[in-house]
């Protein structure tokens, strides 16, 4: 059955990236397979949930692990958990006063919106923001200047919407919270490497899992065992508005063991399939053309596509209309301000790019 016709949606092609506004990724056939399994199964909620999460840690090499729905809703419990410390009276009345310790130190040029304001979870799971250094720069003494009695914990931000110049390390930042016996709680939903932040000692570590992962909507949270077994507790108080569904859990169960063993695309094969694109962009009249590896360092190449000054049209009128096709082109355009327009691959097929560059040089036209 058609959806798009049914429901009367436009086609898009996804030339963005992970994005949530588009619905992140397409799920392997071993996440649907999954998936499909938890559909038309029952089990004991609890002893799944534990389980589950005991399996994945087993994968990655962690001390335990937690699959909650989303990576934000990982975000919130992981902050009620820090505040309420194991303690069920704090479940059930997670912003008594009776908790104190409610700050969160997290480095100003982190302080980002992704689709909400990293500040908006913080404060939904009873945090207080405290922010550290300034727009363009954070260093390990910015964050330990702002530490006090009420400090919970460390928050860091490893994403490509995050300052990245002047700015302290995920090693620093940890260092800084373990002198002061504060745990760091990263946010690395868009990151790759499942076991690269286990092996710095990282103590609460959330990822997406319908990004790098292309599960199911979910999110998963892993570390220290004390920590997730704090944030487990949530589910019988905030963490209630968050559930997620059994064949969401086995899914993305299923999507952490293919994506073990396949891994994501590597940079190789992505440079492979960006030259002819990338050849055939640069044919359009008005634009110039380059390979441009992700911001954030990760191994992620894109076709930087700049449109030149004496263009009629502007950056942003570019994306605008390209968003009006139908299909709808949604590229990256965080640097259309800048003029130039950035088209990520990874979701896109030949016929995709084909496609992109018929309706890039009619919008050029």
């Amino acid at each position: 059955m058609d959806y798009y016709q049914k429901l009367n949606l436009k086609h898009v092609i996804n030339a963005s990236g992970k994005m949530t506004i588009l619905g992140v990724s397409k799920i392997t056939s071993k996440g649907l397979a999954a998936q499909e399994f938890g559909d038309n199964n029952f089990f004991e909620m609890a002893d799944l949930d534990k389980k589950s999460g005991q399996y994945i840690a087993k994968l990655i090499g962690a001390e335990d692990a937690i699959i909650v729905n989303s990576a934000s809703a990982g975000i919130v419990q992981s902050v009620a958990a820090l505040i309420g410390q194991g303690s069920i009276y704090h479940v059930y009345h997670p912003f008594s006063p009776k908790f104190k310790n409610r700050k969160f130190i997290i480095p100003k040029g982190q302080n980002v919106d992704y689709g909400t304001p990293e500040e908006e979870m913080i404060s939904l799971g009873g945090g207080e923001v405290v922010e550290a250094g300034y727009a363009n720069m954070c260093s390990p003494e910015h964050i330990e200047m702002m530490i006090d009695d009420e400090t919970a914990g460390i928050f860091y931000v490893k994403s490509h919407h995050a300052v990245q110049k002047s700015m302290l390390t995920v090693e620093e930042a940890l260092n800084v919270a373990h002198q002061h016996n504060l745990p760091l709680i990263l946010d690395a939903a868009a990151e790759e490497n499942l076991e690269k932040y286990i092996a710095l000692g990282v103590d609460i570590i959330i990822f997406s899992g319908a990004k790098a992962i292309a599960g199911p909507a979910s999110g998963l949270v892993f570390g220290k065992s004390q920590y997730i077994t704090w944030i487990r507790m949530q589910k019988n108080g905030i963490g209630r508005a968050m559930k997620i569904g059994k064949e969401n859990i086995l899914g993305l169960v299923g999507a952490i063991e293919d994506y073990l063993k396949s891994g994501p695309e590597d940079g190789k094969h992505m440079h492979k399939r960006l030259v002819p694109f990338i050849k055939d962009l640069a044919q359009i009249p008005g634009l110039s053309v380059k390979e441009q590896q992700d911001q954030a360092g990760r191994e992620i190449y894109r076709a930087d596509v700049k449109v030149e000054k004496n263009s009629r049209k502007s950056a942003k009128e570019v994306v605008k209309e390209l968003k009006a096709k139908d299909p709808a082109i949604y590229t990256r355009e965080y640097r259309a301000n800048e003029g130039i327009i950035e088209f990520d691959i990874r979701a896109l097929d030949a016929s995709d790019m084909k496609q992109i560059v018929t309706s890039l040089r009619e919008v050029m036209k």
